[in-house]
């Protein structure tokens, strides 16, 4: 895995918010639970943008029998942080997981997380994917470009993003996002726009990377309100779009379908989900244990059996789904300078939907 830039900034994102109440006894994995709850019979406050397709349905079963009593709020990775951030003086959240690096180093900067270090903390590559101090690394994840190989084969095939708009046929077989607010949308829009850097260009990206992108969305199928691009491909409405591996995984099983993922020789964009304590909690030493739990090497090898995904503690590694973690491993990591993202995904983002999606 190639090392990721420090000192990133804010990418931002938009998602619906629902909040889903839980409760929860027992031990496991090593942690003294006991007092698992914040305290004064108080749930832990657990915000995350990784709760859906079963998460936290299975967590705060898995939770319970570890002693913890949480109460998850589900949003979007930038309604997550930027929620965070407008409480840092009077804090809700007692710890927050999920997000990427780029938000994990916007809420440091913002002095939203504690110091913690989980009793894992040597079990992961803390130096390239956290920061050894406030969030810790759990679980990597590719964001891909995958297709349907029952609609195309042969020539028809991508091996890369900019095969869609430039190979011929391809033309409105594959999705586009309506909206940029995503974090996995983001990822692939960083992708591409980052191969064409220029600090002459206009927001340090060249005509031709510009040009790009404008193909990329006048080439695609727009992206449906409230319907999945899986259900999109199994009705063959589009053959081709975006998708994470965990996320492939799961829609492969229930729309029947299977989907190949693309591996671009240039490598895909690696997303590093983490956990923190968020700091000013009431809960501390229960959000400190709590991670000890969720970040130790039997809680993340059931993740990763559950929800198909390649755990950053090499202690769980043995124990996890090993398909997972080779399906995870057999992709290339895309070299991308993360801080100049972070400078300037803003103003990308708002040149894209103003010229290309409106």
């Amino acid at each position: 895995m190639k090392k990721y830039a420090r000192a990133l900034g804010a990418v931002l994102a938009a998602s619906a918010l629902a909040l889903t109440a839980c409760s929860a006894g027992g031990s496991s994995d090593g942690s003294t639970a006991g007092s698992g709850s914040g305290g004064s019979g108080d749930p832990l406050v657990v915000y995350s943008n990784s709760v859906s397709d079963g998460r936290g349905e299975w967590l705060t079963d898995a939770a319970k029998k570890a002693g913890f009593e949480i109460q998850f709020v589900d949003l979007g990775g930038a309604d997550v942080m930027n929620r965070l951030i407008a409480e840092k003086a009077n804090p809700v959240a007692d710890v927050v997981f999920g997000l990427n690096q780029v938000y994990y180093e916007k809420l440091d900067a913002q002095g939203v997380l504690a110091d913690s270090k989980p009793s894992w903390a040597d079990k992961v590559d803390a130096e390239q994917f956290g920061n050894g101090k406030t969030y810790w690394p759990i679980v990597r994840e590719p964001v891909m470009l995958v297709y349907n190989p029952e609609a195309l084969s042969g020539a028809e095939v991508p091996t890369d993003w900019p095969d869609l708009w430039t190979k011929k046929g391809l033309s409105g077989r594959y999705e586009t996002p309506a909206e940029l607010g995503g974090a996995t949308t983001q990822m692939v829009l960083s992708g591409i726009l980052t191969r064409y850097a220029d600090e002459k260009g206009d927001l340090g990206i060249s005509d031709e990377g510009w040009n790009a992108v404008k193909q990329y969305f006048k080439n695609g199928n727009r992206a449906v309100e409230g319907e999945d691009l899986y259900a999109r491909i199994a009705a063959g409405e589009v053959d081709a779009g975006q998708m994470w591996l965990a996320g492939k995984a799961m829609r492969d099983e229930q729309y029947g379908l299977k989907t190949e993922a693309v591996h671009p020789k240039i490598g895909v964009p690696m997303v590093a989900q983490s956990v923190a304590v968020v700091k000013g909690t009431k809960h501390e030493e229960s959000a400190q244990k709590f991670l000890d739990w969720f970040g130790g090497a039997e809680s993340q090898a059931a993740w990763s059996k559950q929800f198909f995904t390649a755990p950053m503690n090499e202690d769980a590694i043995a124990d996890a789904n090993a398909d997972a973690v080779k399906q995870t491993d057999s992709f290339e990591t895309q070299e991308v300078d993360w801080a100049f993202v972070a400078t300037n995904i803003d103003a990308w983002v708002e040149k894209v939907t103003l010229e290309y999606l409106g």
